[in-house]
């Protein structure tokens, strides 16, 4: 009886031993959970985003280039004007002024030359009358019919009219190139006359006035800014001046696809060229200069007309550097930095595998493995794929980079799963660790917007 009851209790010991077990290894965590996604192949589209703005390909800023006070202002802010188009005038008085004065000038000077000219005459006449009784007098000498002081005296009469003529004709030239000087004053005259009325050198749009009627406009000079009146801007070629950084700039090349959109016009995407790359970084004055990072301009020319558009509207714009179609390409969720072991010829040397008998122990890791000669630790950039139920650190080389993936050149193969979450669980994931997927994950291959 008793070796009975001792049977029975031995009995139930096993039946609760094996219940209590079965409880802990159905409790027992059998890895960690993470999400995976399947390698496949894609269209990828390299980007570099930059903002800046709006502004017109032509526009002018139109100063005086005389000055006076506005008496006829003919157009507003936000008009559009044709080239050639009357923009406003300056009061011309002092002006017409000057070129009275210079024309009275240049008839005076025009006079006098008659007169020199008239002088110029009767010295020839006189030098003609001088040289003929010198003639008479060196005919009679030779004959001794006249005395040596009559000689004499014609031959002194015609060297005085000799230096008359000369003078005159001297006098002729001086006047001539009076008269030369004062036309030139004129033309200057009536050139600055002309500038009191401004045209609009360009058709365009009005996008600033600073001048109002009745106002002087002041000339500019070496060091002193004149006064721009007004600035107009042709809108039929828009351009999107925008500001890249320096760790992008090398990515982009001109002729490159761009997409441009306006804040100020939502909805709407407008596309482009790259036309300038800057080859200087972008110069900020003051204590920003120090803190400010390094930009450089580029310009995108927008492909036709943008109603509505205004110079200084804030743009976007994403810049297409590179396409690839139908490659493989990683999650770049999935890709990780991991310091690994590699041999002298830079391949990756895994650690070794946990005993039999302890799959759900921490693997080795790679600070607690010697490094045998000719190892050493290295950072490798790759993905964990989920092979036998453990995450396996695998190394890749990476082309360009999309908006949500990577080209990947080397390391992966399509079909192949890789970890791309939770995010926590990626970051410190160790090769060899035991997993559990909760969720696959397959995209349809698109190229990403």
């Amino acid at each position: 009886m008793n070796r009975k009851k001792i049977i029975i209790g031995a009995v139930i010991v096993v039946v609760l031993a094996g219940i209590v077990y079965a409880n802990f290894a159905f409790k027992r965590t059998p890895g960690i959970e993470v999400n995976v996604e399947k390698i496949e192949k894609r269209d990828l589209e390299a980007i570099v985003s930059a903002s800046g703005k709006i502004q017109p390909k032509k526009s002018v800023q139109i100063s005086a280039e005389t000055m006076g006070k506005v008496v006829n202002l003919e157009v507003d802010e936000g008009e559009f004007v044709k080239a050639g188009q009357p923009l406003l005038q300056i009061d011309p008085r002092n002006l017409e002024t000057q070129v009275q004065n210079r024309e009275a000038s240049l008839s005076a000077a025009k006079s006098t030359l008659e007169q020199t000219k008239a002088q110029a005459e009767n010295a020839r006449m006189s030098l003609k009358q001088a040289q003929d009784d010198y003639k008479r007098q060196d005919s009679l000498m030779k004959q001794g019919l006249t005395t040596k002081e009559a000689y004499e005296r014609t031959a002194n009469t015609v060297k005085s009219q000799e230096a008359n003529v000369k003078l005159a004709d001297q006098s002729i030239k001086t006047q001539e190139d009076r008269i030369r000087v004062e036309e030139s004053n004129l033309a200057t005259a009536r050139t600055d006359l002309s500038k009191v009325r401004i045209v609009s050198p360009i058709s365009g749009l009005v996008t600033r006035r600073n001048i109002e009627e009745g106002e002087t406009a002041v000339v500019g000079t070496m060091n002193n800014a004149g006064t721009v009146l007004l600035e107009i801007a042709d809108m039929s070629v828009i351009e999107a001046e925008v500001e890249v950084d320096e760790t992008d700039i090398p990515f982009i090349a001109k002729g490159e696809k761009t997409k441009v959109t306006i804040d100020a016009l939502p909805d709407q995407t407008f596309t482009g060229t790259v036309t300038e790359v800057g080859n200087s970084p972008i110069q900020t004055a003051g204590a920003a200069a120090t803190t400010r990072a390094t930009n450089f301009k580029v310009v995108v020319t927008i492909d036709g007309s943008v109603p509505g558009v205004r110079p200084g509207f804030t743009c976007t714009a994403v810049i297409t550097t590179a396409t690839r179609e139908k490659v493989l390409s990683a999650p770049i969720q999935a890709t990780t930095v991991r310091e690994m072991i590699v041999d002298e010829k830079g391949e990756m040397v895994r650690p070794p595998a946990p005993p039999a008998g302890r799959s759900a122990a921490r693997p080795t890791t790679v600070s607690d493995t010697k490094l045998q000669p000719g190892q050493t630790r290295k950072e490798l950039e790759g993905v964990f794929l989920v092979q036998n139920g453990r995450a396996v650190f695998t190394p890749i080389k990476t082309g360009i980079a999309g908006e949500k993936y990577f080209e990947v050149l080397k390391g992966l193969k399509e079909g192949d799963e890789v970890i791309i979450g939770p995010f926590a669980s990626v970051r410190t994931l160790k090769d060899n660790d035991q997993v559990k997927i909760t969720a696959a994950t397959t995209r349809e291959s698109t190229t990403p917007k």
